[in-house]
């Protein structure tokens, strides 16, 4: 499917949050969703499993933000890694194996030595832009493949790989936001997805792999427009609200409520212009209403948008 862009960027920040934490859990790096939003408001009281699916989020803002301006290359994977890591290692030195998350077993030893490994993401940046009749969605499926198996990073590679199918759609011109994310389709169907992986790499079994993926695609697509259909649904019903306790439709802070599902006065102070005690009025206003919830979080005091989290955790 072809992402229209009609949806604001605005859906960016609750959507990448929810692949963040499951792209990190596929990592046994496990948040609820809750605990996630309420980190992504107060980071400095977040657990280090939240903290890790932040830089997840970050990695992936960083790494949309670089298309147009450079070729998606391993340069592109290795800046990306580097965030999710919080440190940047680059190409690993060592050998590392890949192991059988049931049996424990060694499945794959892949290559060793920065050399052999530079050579390889050399090529797989070529593959990744050189001019081709593969179907976009099949060469995205290919290069997941491939970057898995070279295995470049000594930590941080799944991540890292996950993150750089969805910017290879957008490098396409399939999405313009990175509002697809397989993440959630692979801890759904883990065992088959490194059956496959294995499968590929044992008997060359391409086909069986590109279905699997393109099945995932069609699947989390669907699955999104309807989340974003739910979301725009809880964002009318804000506006109403705000429209009610602000005197006007606000759309700052509707944007605000919506793309920070845990907000702060002071983030409204900024965002919209106006005074605390305004910001203070709007918010507890909007708690009266029955659309936000007021929590205290250590010293801060944190406005839920429930509505919305409602959406985000049936999700």
């Amino acid at each position: 499917m072809r992402w229209t862009g009609t949806r604001s960027a605005r859906d960016r920040g609750p959507v990448g949050l929810l692949e963040a934490q499951a792209s990190s859990e596929i990592e046994n790096i496990v948040t609820t969703t809750d605990e996630l939003f309420s980190a992504a408001a107060s980071e400095p009281t977040a657990s280090p499993a939240a903290r890790e699916a932040l830089r997840y989020r970050s990695a992936l803002r960083w790494g949309h933000d670089q298309l147009g301006r450079r070729p998606l290359t391993a340069s592109t994977a290795s800046g990306v890694c580097a965030i999710i890591r919080g440190h940047d290692e680059g190409v690993r030195r060592g050998e590392v194996f890949i192991g059988d998350p049931a049996s424990r077993r060694r499945v794959h030893t892949p290559p060793a030595g920065r050399e052999a490994l530079g050579g390889l993401l050399d090529n797989w940046s070529t593959f990744l832009n050189e001019p081709s009749d593969l179907d976009p969605l099949v060469r995205m499926a290919v290069a997941h493949y491939q970057f898995e198996a070279i295995h470049p990073f000594t930590d941080g590679n799944g991540r890292t790989g996950r993150i750089m199918n969805v910017l290879m759609l957008c490098d396409a011109g399939l999405l313009h936001l990175p509002l697809l994310y397989l993440s959630r389709y692979f801890i759904e169907h883990k065992d088959e997805y490194y059956r496959l992986l294995r499968l590929v790499t044992s008997d060359g079994a391409w086909e069986e792999w590109v279905l699997y993926v393109v099945e995932g695609v069609r699947s989390v697509a669907a699955r999104t427009c309807e989340l974003i259909d739910r979301i725009e649904d809880v964002q009318a019903g804000v506006l109403d609200a705000v429209r009610e306790v602000a005197g006007s439709a606000n759309h700052d802070l509707v944007a605000l409520l919506m793309e920070h599902p845990y907000a702060r006065s002071i983030e409204v102070i900024e965002r919209c212009g106006v005074s605390r005690p305004t910001a203070v009025k709007w918010l507890r206003g909007l708690v009266a209403a029955g659309v936000l919830e007021e929590v205290r979080a250590g010293r801060q005091v944190l406005f839920i948008n429930r509505p919305m989290m409602g959406v985000l955790t049936a999700s």
